[in-house]
């Protein structure tokens, strides 16, 4: 079937609900913390959903630790600001001589928490998880089998846990210049502070002149200036309040559910395609879900007797904004070029001219993760880079969902389908 011949109809049903289930979903089960009870539920609903129009649903259990993936916010600004007030103290009470002493700590202190933000922040590996309590989260899978033998598989993929509240776009209404004070001012302080250290080191041993001198002497009033920008870091997760999480990333966790059931409404059976709804949990919580059923996956989903592509959906909102994510994490990781092409061509073919392919500047999607481990994997969103009034906040209930948004790209879902059926994308 072709995408023209495929019932318009449908679609906006399935837009229509969407909205539904998305507002009883939120109001039934409220704001859904990676891998905590209400999620659980939520999926469980889902299962029952799927077990109506889908030929298997199941769940795969895995191990996370949910905060460990943005608790450094805390940790790294707690011993920085202890590690600048203690290296000031020892100094001025004379307990060591100068300040090369408290160079030194300030150097080691902060140096480790670059490292900790680079790696989980940036890089989001599980970098300090075994220093948290895990707990058991689920993958919700349901497939729509193929008459025939299956010869190609694509996965419609969306996250359906919320993100915990950022409080400078909550308050700062999703612009960036309080964000940036907070998270931008610290994490810049730190990497300067950080040079800073190593210059005094240096300047210790061996003669800089006055530039020396002066850099020994007068520096750590510039890491005092750090420790006060670290406040600001502290404060940057409330970890006690928990997005509705509507758009992000409910919209995303129905266009997976709504692939399948806009299937089989339209009566569409492939030859020899066979197409997954894949719910993960944990992506709010660094991509844990994602990257666990890629793991153990990752043999059946590379193998060359089923080409195998996966479409993460995330967040199907601000239409201005709706991008193919062929570059992801901060763009730092290449989505497989061949799909994204097909996702946009796709997008073009269902009527939408103005969509590109596009990078995730700053955080990542669950693409990545499948990326990271060879499977063929690409991003579909819609969200305002700015970022969004309602990103990570309070602000992203059912009142904020846009149903023109969420129609084009279930249209862009169901032309990548059939477009993927007809001809692969190698």
């Amino acid at each position: 079937m072709k995408f023209k011949d495929f019932p318009s109809a449908v679609i906006k049903e399935n837009v229509d609900y969407t909205v539904k289930e998305i507002t009883n979903v939120i109001k039934k089960y409220g704001p859904r913390e990676s891998g905590n009870d209400n999620c659980f539920a939520a999926e469980k609903h889902l299962k029952k959903e799927f077990d109506q129009f889908t030929d298997e649903a199941h769940f795969e259990e895995y191990k996370m630790a949910p905060k460990a993936f943005l608790h450094f916010t805390k940790t790294v600004a707690v011993v920085i600001i202890i590690a600048v007030i203690t290296g000031l103290v020892l100094a001025l009470t004379g307990v060591i001589s100068g300040f090369f002493a408290a160079q030194c700590i300030v150097c080691a202190v902060v140096g480790i928490g670059l490292l900790i933000t680079v790696f989980e922040f940036l890089m989001y590996k599980q970098f300090t998880d075994v220093f948290y309590k895990k707990i058991t989260a689920r993958n919700l899978i349901a497939t729509r089998k193929p008459k025939g033998e299956v010869k190609r598989r694509i996965v419609i993929s969306g996250h359906i846990d919320s993100a915990y509240e950022w409080r400078p776009l909550y308050y700062g209404k999703g612009k960036y210049p309080l964000m940036g004070i907070s998270m931008g001012g610290a994490i810049g302080g730190a990497i300067l502070s950080f040079i800073i250290t190593v210059i005094c080191i240096v300047a210790h041993f061996v003669d800089m002149g006055s530039f020396g001198e002066f850099m020994l002497d007068y520096s750590y009033y510039f890491h005092i200036l750090t420790a006060i920008f670290m406040i600001g870091l502290f404060l940057f997760v409330d970890f006690k309040t928990i997005s509705p999480g509507a758009n992000d990333n409910l919209t995303g966790t129905y266009a997976a559910v709504c692939a399948l059931r806009m299937l089989d409404m339209a009566g569409v059976e492939f030859e020899n395609t066979e197409v997954v709804a894949m719910i993960t949990d944990g992506e709010e919580a660094g991509l844990r879900g994602a990257k666990a059923y890629a793991k153990a996956h990752k043999d059946e989903f590379t193998s060359k007797d089923i080409e195998t592509v996966v479409l993460c959906c995330d967040t199907l909102t601000d239409l201005e904004y709706l991008n193919v994510y062929a570059k992801d994490m901060t763009g730092t990781v290449k989505n497989d070029k061949n799909f994204s092409n097909l996702v946009l061509n796709s997008a073009k073919e269902a009527g939408y001219e103005d969509a590109k392919l596009a990078s995730v500047f700053f955080g990542s999607s669950d693409a990545a993760a499948f990326t990271q481990e060879g499977i063929a994997a690409t991003c579909l969103a819609a969200m305002d880079p700015a970022p969004a009034d309602y990103y990570h906040n309070r602000r992203d209930s059912y009142d904020r969902l846009v149903p023109k948004a969420i129609e084009t790209g279930y249209k862009i879902v169901i032309a990548s389908i059939l477009n993927f059926d007809e001809n692969g994308c190698k």
